[in-house]
């Protein structure tokens, strides 16, 4: 997959964004970076898209600036000459999208059909663009479109909120999804920075959907370890589960048998994404711990510690199934 398109997967929201004021780009795209969104997809639908990309990839060169809703290989000489790093298109234009692969820019078009997808993928793209998602039938349609494509990643755009973006971002295939909800007309017109800043980090913690799956409790006596197991079990119905390094009482308490990473024990966040999770973290300065990663059968993360303890608990990492 092309670098820039797994940046935006690694960011997991792309804002798309209607500008009428030019002076307005730059404030803006710095507004979404400060929430967690350092990305942005300025579109050609007024006249000013291709002058508020140029100011944004200038003078804002942490974010990740892309042009949208190109429809001609006009379009993409200017969306290209003003910094775009990559181009999207509401439909499959079979035309721009040869253009756009001469050029070598990553595009992903609009596709809404099998017809679509196989023109696509005949292409050569492995990723994109699923408009409108919510009206063309949303999440179930993807899974079921989808099926026959399993290399092919998707972006869907079109009635994604924050009340629904969990559930696309939890699809393995979703690559990001676009969105306008954090970047109204009326916030952008009226130069209201700080809301689309906090909206922006709102649909960061949305999508990532953040919370605790368990806690790991050490022991380094199996025998104790069994003993507390059977004591959740009869003061609070956690039936054990015994495994080969832990115990489980139901589903939210490890007990270790034998030790583990933490100088207590460790807690377990999951979450929809655990690549789009650990992205977040490490672009907020937090590391991770490589050596800790551990995949599921279909060799996919599907846990990975942080290197830093919290008071003693070691924190890790799990995906959400």
């Amino acid at each position: 997959m092309n670098a820039i398109l797994e940046e935006l997967g690694k960011i997991g929201i792309v804002p798309v964004i209607k500008i009428d004021d030019v002076e307005k780009a730059v404030p803006l795209v710095k507004a979404l970076a400060a929430g967690g969104i350092p990305c942005a997809e300025i579109t050609f639908r007024t006249a000013q898209g291709e002058q508020a990309i140029k100011r944004a990839a200038k003078e804002a060169p942490e974010v990740l600036v892309g042009a949208g809703t190109v429809l001609t290989t006009e379009q993409v000489d200017r969306a290209i000459d003003a910094g775009a790093k990559f181009i999207v298109s509401p439909g499959l234009n079979p035309k721009v999208v040869a253009y756009c692969l001469q050029k070598k820019i990553p595009v992903t078009p609009g596709c809404a059909n099998p017809s679509d997808i196989e023109q696509a993928i005949e292409m050569g793209l492995d990723v994109v663009k699923f408009f409108p998602a919510e009206q063309a039938g949303g999440l179930e349609y993807i899974k079921a479109v989808s099926a026959p494509y399993p290399a092919l990643k998707f972006m869907p755009t079109g009635g994604i909120n924050a009340g629904n973006i969990a559930k696309y971002i939890a699809f393995e295939k979703i690559l990001a999804c676009g969105g306008s909800w954090m970047v109204s007309a009326d916030l952008i017109n009226s130069g209201d920075f700080e809301k689309i800043t906090a909206l922006s980090r709102e649909a960061v913690f949305s999508m990532l959907g953040f919370s605790v799956a368990h806690i790991g409790i050490n022991t380094n006596d199996g025998g104790k370890a069994e003993q507390a197991a059977r004591f959740f079990n009869t003061l609070f119905g956690c039936a054990p589960k015994d495994g080969s390094s832990s115990i489980f009482a139901g589903s939210s308490i490890e007990i270790m048998k034998a030790g583990g990473l933490g100088d207590h024990g460790h807690i377990a966040m999951g979450t929809n994404s655990i690549l789009k999770a650990a992205a977040w973290l490490e672009r907020n300065g937090i590391a991770l711990n490589p050596d800790s990663a551990k995949k599921d059968a279909q060799g996919k993360l599907a846990a990975i510690y942080l290197k830093e303890e919290i008071l003693g608990f070691a924190v890790h990492l799990v995906q959400r199934q």
